[in-house]
């Protein structure tokens, strides 16, 4: 098989010739793999089956001093969101929101949202989509923008505690909110379907270590609708194309709404928090799953022993009957230690043949 009829079968519960695989590196890993391999990509040298393509740069400029005051010592992105970033970690980064302070549904529709979904944005993304298609890869398009798809493009622009407090008295500003960051999503997975991509990238974290973080029935009220338009986008174009949703924490309570919208492959499967036996066992059939290798556990404080086993048993477990992309859950960060991403490669390329 090619890498491309891997992932595909895979990904739509077939059996493939063997389990494809992928992970990602923080900067520090980059380097570290650079310094190890004399590589520059990871993909390449690990022979990864999938490739992701996003819309490209925009033509826009704003001033969103406005919004957000003083930007002398932020990094602006073109929704607007300013960062502020360390230099110990990757992820400790303070954002100012720049609608937190919104009083009305008219405050939303003057706001100056990114022109992500135009089409000047996807120009040239069909034809790399064709050369990776030639090179035997699947092809993954990414609809997150700001890191998800509703949800967290709309609490970084707002602020996760007053979006939070806007969804439960039901705030006009919300739902002007929403419906925008909805509307620029549906237009993303639409142009991108075009583009002949094989999947559609979502995301939205709406899980906490314990349990949701917000309740089923505050997600069928504000967001099952919006990600079944995104869904249905993607679909009027090319109805074959497959739709991944990305939420870290115990999402299991909703996964039921997730497979009534559409999705057909959930990540990260996150061992920490979730039972990954029942879920494979009572999902299996409707759902194929990408990632499962704990990166709260396993590839930080495993040993590459351990980190075998792990692959192996899931392999085993979620793997059986076809319906899985192995992956470790999340980006691997700075204490996972070397020997545990190349123990995860070799186990995958050893225990992952049918």
């Amino acid at each position: 098989m090619t890498g491309r009829q891997r992932v595909l079968a895979a990904m739509r519960r077939e059996i493939p010739d063997r389990v494809p695989k992928t992970f990602s590196l923080c900067p520090s890993q980059m380097q570290t793999f650079k310094r190890r391999t004399n590589a520059s990509d990871p993909a390449e040298h690990f022979g990864f089956e999938v490739r992701s393509v996003s819309a490209g740069p925009t033509r826009q400029v704003n001033d969103f001093s406005p919004w957000l005051g003083d930007t002398s010592l932020l990094r602006v992105d073109e929704w607007g969101v300013g960062w502020s970033t360390t230099e110990s970690s990757f992820h400790s980064e303070m954002m100012r929101h720049p609608l937190q302070s919104a009083q009305s549904a008219a405050d939303v529709e003057a706001y100056p949202f990114p022109d992500v979904d135009l089409s000047y944005r996807y120009e040239g993304i069909r034809d790399n989509v064709d050369a990776l298609h030639d090179r035997g890869l699947a092809v993954a398009g990414n609809v997150s923008p700001l890191g998800g798809t509703i949800f967290w493009p709309a609490y970084k622009l707002r602020g996760m505690e007053t979006l939070l407090m806007d969804l439960v008295d039901g705030s006009p500003v919300a739902e002007a909110l929403l419906d925008r960051v909805t509307e620029i999503s549906v237009a993303m997975a639409r142009e991108l379907a075009g583009c002949g991509v094989d999947i559609i990238h979502t995301a939205d974290d709406l899980g906490t270590q314990k349990g949701l973080m917000i309740g089923k029935e505050m997600y069928r009220t504000w967001f099952k609708e919006p990600m079944r338009r995104v869904v249905d986008a993607a679909r009027e174009v090319n109805p074959d194309i497959l739709v991944f949703f990305h939420s870290d924490g115990n999402v299991e309570e909703l996964i039921p709404e997730f497979i009534d919208v559409g999705i057909d492959i959930l990540n990260p499967l996150q061992p920490e928090c979730m039972d990954v036996r029942r879920i494979k066992r009572t999902y299996g059939r409707r759902l194929a799953f990408w990632g499962g290798v704990g990166t709260q556990t396993t590839m930080p404080f495993g040993t590459p022993e351990e980190v075998r086993r792990c692959v192996r048993e899931l392999i085993e477990v979620v793997g059986r009957d076809g319906g899985l992309l192995i992956a470790p859950t999340h980006l691997l960060e700075p204490e996972v230690p070397w020997e545990n991403i190349t123990a995860f490669v070799d186990a995958v390329d050893e225990y992952g043949r049918y």
